[in-house]
């Protein structure tokens, strides 16, 4: 069996352990991740997801009634969700999935369509907005990542064609959004009024022991394997490393890497692994984030400078941005 969202191909002895077959169900659509125990843990929808849920259902019901909606997530798969929508509103709940810690868990995404001659989409309330340029944002502009938009227009697109409208203006806004947005890393990162549509999946990755000892089982047992963190690195360290394992380990690097006894790479974007390597990278330089400070010559040549000093014995570690392209080598 393979996880359809990862690739990752699930041993058949994890495999055995799973109790009843509406568990092995989830996990053959992606609805669920098998830990080594036979546990079957319930992916959650992302931010983008859900409001791209609430975007379908309020351009719908136009028409007629909704109570449900189908939406084609990012990484390919197509989901079902509950979404309710009438006269040109529309609402779906955040489904946080086996994921405790989701601070947006439970919130009500609210989109209101009106028919226009073109599809025209705006934040509503609840959404955050940045309040200072970065590598990919302007100011003012609102926190919502490039495949959590593609996610909601594709739904819109696909609601238009339903109902034979050309066009049609969507407002989405999440009530209890701005004091959500305040609860996250958000405000440290220059966004404020409330959260970030996200999600390059389209799914919320679950997460507990279980789960944790099953990255490192998957360190474990592979000959060569690159850690990543990241949905972004994952895809990446994929095509840079196509003969070698590539095991999503989020924020737990130091775990993924004690459990290493072979062949390692670390592979992906700059935050969380520059971090890894110093917790202090951005004291004194006035920066918020590690991806605002590597876009400078300075944090540039500060990168290049730890990769040189600081690369864990025996790792090579390799740092890319979000188009894929190799900005730091350990080699």
């Amino acid at each position: 069996m393979i996880d359809p969202v990862t690739g990752f191909t699930i041993p058949d002895e994890w495999v055995s352990r799973v109790q009843s077959r509406d568990e092995l169900e989830l996990v053959s659509t992606g609805r669920g991740v098998l830990t080594a125990s036979g546990a079957v843990l319930r992916r959650g929808i992302t931010t983008g997801a859900t409001a791209a849920a609430a975007a379908k259902a309020a351009v719908l019901s136009l028409r007629k009634p909704v109570l449900e909606v189908d939406i084609l997530l990012p990484c390919g798969i197509r989901v079902v969700v509950p979404a309710t929508g009438e006269d040109g509103r529309g609402s779906a709940v955040k489904d946080s999935g086996d994921y405790p810690e989701d601070r947006t868990a439970g919130l009500l995404f609210r989109a209101d369509a009106v028919e226009d001659t073109e599809i025209i989409l705006h934040a509503g309330e609840g959404i955050g907005r940045f309040v200072r340029d970065t590598p990919r944002y302007t100011e003012g502009e609102p926190a919502i990542s490039p495949p959590a938009r593609d996610c909601i227009l594709t739904a819109i697109t696909e609601a238009l064609e339903a109902i034979k409208f050309s066009g049609v203006s969507v407002t989405i806004s999440v009530i209890g959004g701005r004091d959500a947005g305040a609860d996250t890393l958000n405000p440290r990162v220059g966004v404020i009024g409330g959260i970030s549509l996200l999600g390059t999946t389209g799914f919320v990755e679950p997460w507990d022991d279980h789960l944790e000892s099953s990255m490192e089982e998957r360190v474990r047992s592979a000959n060569r394997v690159v850690i990543t963190t990241g949905r972004i690195g994952l895809r990446i360290s994929r095509l840079l490393f196509p003969e070698y394992e590539v095991v999503l380990a989020g924020s737990k690097i130091g775990q993924a890497i004690k459990a290493s006894s072979c062949e390692t790479i670390l592979c992906g974007l700059p935050g969380l692994i520059l971090k890894f390597i110093n917790p202090d990278i951005l004291e004194g330089t006035g920066y918020q984030t590690v991806e605002e400070y590597v876009a400078t010559e300075e944090g540039q040549n500060r990168m290049r400078e730890m990769l040189n000093d600081a690369t864990p014995t025996g790792i090579r570690i390799v740092i890319v941005n979000r188009d894929g392209e190799v900005i730091g080598d350990s080699r």
